[in-house]
């Protein structure tokens, strides 16, 4: 495994974390929201056991990235161009998950010519009327004041942020308690509880990253679900209460020739983390 520190063709600097074998072709994964680099240790396994190279990177604004301020999701295509063209990689295949789902499709979206299949992985459709309903009351607040702009959000991720830095998995399960299912609590106890830890705490050490998202997800991404063209897997969970069941119908019904993963009784991590194997095998079956 390595990292390292690109500069984008605009002077940003985005940082990347590259495992697996050196001939394999890119899973670019897109991190939640929060999140960063940080790679789970199940994703690891299972993309070297399909013969992939993943690659994470903090987002723009989280991690060790530049923030790019005022960024829509489809910016996001741009920076991973730049990424590929770093490993010299002609091609690769794409997954986000929660947060990182617009920005998997983005990228599937602004790049077709380089992505041979992309995942959105309990991620969020575009905001419109409805984008709340069934959602937790975290989300509410959250997105009610990311409507208002970043004068208003920035203090409230600058106090969860607090809670994060110094939260186990326990402490976790506690904050995020009106999002997660009881499949999702159980789940959050072990290796998976700890990596997802450390990812949302490797996000905040600042909350550009995460504030910069919020206010892209509630304006126009900058693209339309309509002009992906790659073969797309939408994966959604009926019990996830951080990013409702709808959100994956309207992805699946949008998105042309999409495949729809839409499977009763999962939550948010679980109806990930019991199906790595389906999930990053659909995707390597496009190479």
């Amino acid at each position: 495994m390595r990292d390292q520190l690109l500069t984008l063709k605009d002077g940003r600097q985005l940082a990347i974390t590259v495992s697996g074998p050196e001939s394999g072709v890119p899973l670019i994964y897109h991190h939640g929201t929060p999140g960063c680099r940080l790679q789970s240790r199940a994703l690891q396994a299972m993309t070297a056991q399909h013969g992939l190279r993943l690659v994470t990177y903090d987002r723009a604004g989280a991690g060790q990235s530049s923030r790019n301020p005022g960024r829509t999701v489809a910016d996001v295509a741009s920076d991973m161009a730049g990424v590929l063209d770093a490993l010299d990689a002609p091609r690769c295949v794409v997954a986000g998950k929660s947060g990182g789902g617009p920005h998997a499709l983005a990228t599937a979206a602004g790049l077709p010519d380089r992505v041979a299949a992309v995942a959105s992985l309990a991620g969020v459709a575009p905001y419109g009327e409805g984008f709340l309903d069934g959602m937790g009351q975290d989300n509410h607040d959250e997105f009610g004041l990311a409507l208002e702009g970043e004068a208003a959000l920035r203090p409230y991720l600058e106090h969860h942020r607090e809670v994060l830095l110094t939260a186990d998995a326990a402490g976790m399960v506690e904050q995020l308690a009106s999002l997660l299912p009881d499949v999702d609590r159980q789940l959050l106890t072990d290796e998976a509880g700890a990596d997802l830890v450390n990812n949302m705490r490797g996000g905040v050490q600042s909350v550009d990253g995460w504030l910069d998202d919020d206010l892209a997800f509630t304006r126009d991404w900058g693209f339309d679900l309509g002009s992906i063209t790659v073969p797309t897997y939408v994966w959604q969970g009926s019990a996830d209460l951080m990013v409702p069941f709808h959100h994956g119908e309207l992805l699946a019904a949008s998105i042309p020739g999409a495949t729809a993963h839409l499977v009763d009784g999962e939550g948010h991590f679980s109806v990930v983390l019991g199906r790595l194997d389906q999930i990053v095998g659909e995707l390597a079956a496009h190479l």
